[in-house]
């Protein structure tokens, strides 16, 4: 499971979605979000995973590593709509028992929550694929660049996250490797009661913090050795610009936000 972690992970490939600016990339993640959570009708949410999809598509990259993203929160994902079935009060009941009821709206509302999870996770994913953390790192700096007037550590601040977002898919392959090493030496982790295994996870954690230490005391001596100091006077050697493609992604994220909003004033079905 732990293999299929998407976040942090770059696809190399050269497409139109690899080829925009980071900060436009980072910039409509933002709108998209925004747009999903103004969304209250099927129809909005339809649009943003068409337009997703062609995302996706435009990215080249396979559709089943993307929707591999999704494993990490499919028990969160499985919970929401769970209580959302049983615990939502509607009119039109299907089966009710005790405190649980199983309503029309109670499932058309965990569907759309469900669909929206599902959109932010694979969203998400899209801009890791597609943007290096070198390019995630000068992107987030140069849009934070007005907190530079308040002596902020912008470019700290992003190098840090960066960093942080590298080192998810790392961890997550150290994991699976002690993981195995442990099963091989006979570990029983995947069996037994929620408490065993609570207790089988500490033989993982310990080797796992330790290589996390390990990890961080090694890139900290080689940015020393590369003679790194801060974030001040320091060049670039790609300038960030824009683009006719980042022309093109503007315009479909205003669309997207003022078509969504306008969906959420003017309801064309409701929920």
């Amino acid at each position: 499971m732990l293999k299929d972690v998407s976040f942090g992970q770059y696809y190399p490939v050269r497409s139109f979605v690899h080829n925009l600016d980071p900060r436009l990339k980072i910039l409509f993640l933002i709108a998209y979000i925004v747009a999903i959570f103004l969304a209250k009708e099927f129809l909005a949410l339809g649009i943003c995973a068409a337009l997703l999809v062609f995302g996706v598509a435009f990215a080249h990259i396979p559709a089943g590593k993307v929707l591999r993203s999704v494993k990490g929160v499919l028990f969160l994902v499985l919970f929401t709509a769970a209580i959302n079935v049983l615990f939502y009060r509607g009119k039109t009941v299907y089966w009710e028992w005790g405190i649980f009821t199983v309503t029309f709206e109670g499932i058309m509302t965990s569907a759309f929550l469900v669909v929206r999870l599902f959109l932010l996770v694979i969203c998400s994913s899209l801009l890791t694929y597609t943007t290096t953390p070198v390019a995630l790192t000068d992107g987030l700096e140069s849009l934070l660049t007005p907190l530079k007037w308040i002596r902020f550590p912008v470019h700290e601040l992003a190098l840090i996250m960066s960093i942080a977002l590298r080192f998810i898919p790392i961890l997550a392959d150290e994991t699976d490797r002690i993981m195995n090493a442990q099963k091989a030496r006979g570990a029983e982790l995947d069996s037994g009661g929620l408490a065993k295994r609570i207790r089988a996870v500490v033989p993982v954690l310990i080797p796992l913090l330790l290589s996390a230490f390990r990890r961080a005391d090694e890139l900290g001596d080689a940015m020393d050795a590369r003679c790194y100091t801060d974030g001040k006077h320091r060049t670039k050697y790609k300038k960030l610009r824009f683009s006719w493609r980042d022309l093109i992604v503007f315009v479909l994220i205003a669309a997207l936000v003022a078509g969504v909003s306008v969906m959420r004033v003017y309801p064309v079905f409701a929920l």
